[in-house]
């Protein structure tokens, strides 16, 4: 597992002993659609712990009462937040995001693909609300504009992917991009964080590192595509 020789405060790589040893797991080409979805899940969900951890706090959102009785103070999470899975391997991890999250939250979706000659991305589906939601939305959990998205993408190879979608979700309107990754390329963090935004407007969380991409601009060793082993589509 690589580490760039220098990692800016921003970037945080998982050191965790069991995503170190699922992220073994799921390079292997033996491994089949449903268990590449579990460890997907698996990883996102203590990459995520961690990312969480780091950037909501918990704030008094009341009193409630035990079957006992009892009164006590109730607690939430702050700031609001939504999640912004990229089509399609991260539609993967919006799960795992869920299902630690206390309340639930908006998911916006955003399509793009690499450009097979100049790999660029290239947009292709983007369902961001143009306004922002009313104040007055008899949901109050859903109304109020997230001040984080949080963008789930389990591979950062080149980067451009990343650096396109934390640029359209700075220009939406959200205050911070925290970015949730399974595997990246030392390149590939290096430019989404040089590119991405100012300093202080994106954090990335990554379960691994590996050195380089190859002339595809895959990740070596890496784990392939993502999203052909998700949903069986290899060789399309």
């Amino acid at each position: 597992m690589a580490q760039p020789a220098t990692t800016p405060s921003s970037i945080h790589i998982s050191t965790h002993p069991c995503v170190r040893a699922k992220l073994s797991q799921i390079r292997s080409k033996h491994v089949n659609a449903r268990e590449t979805q579990s460890l997907v899940h698996e990883i996102a969900l203590i990459v995520a712990c961690d990312a969480l951890a780091s950037e909501m706090q918990t704030v008094s959102s009341g009193t409630g009462e035990t079957p006992l009785g009892y009164e006590y103070t109730t607690e939430t999470t702050s700031p609001k937040i939504v999640l912004v899975p990229i089509l399609r391997s991260g539609l993967g991890m919006v799960d795992a995001l869920q299902s630690l999250l206390p309340s639930p939250v908006a998911v916006h979706h955003l399509g793009l693909f690499r450009e097979p000659t100049t790999l660029q991305p290239v947009e292709y589906y983007n369902n961001l609300p143009y306004h922002r939601p009313s104040t007055s939305s008899a949901d109050h959990t859903l109304s109020l504009h997230p001040d984080i998205a949080i963008l789930l993408d389990p591979i950062i190879a080149t980067g451009g992917t990343s650096v396109a979608a934390i640029q359209t979700l700075l220009e939406w309107g959200v205050k911070k991009v925290i970015v949730i990754a399974i595997l990246a390329s030392v390149g590939g963090l290096r430019r989404a964080m040089a590119e991405g935004g100012r300093e202080g407007e994106v954090e990335i969380w990554v379960g691994g590192c590996d050195q380089e991409v190859d002339s595809r601009g895959m990740i070596r060793p890496g784990m392939g595509d993502v999203g052909d082993r998700l949903f069986l589509t290899i060789g399309k």
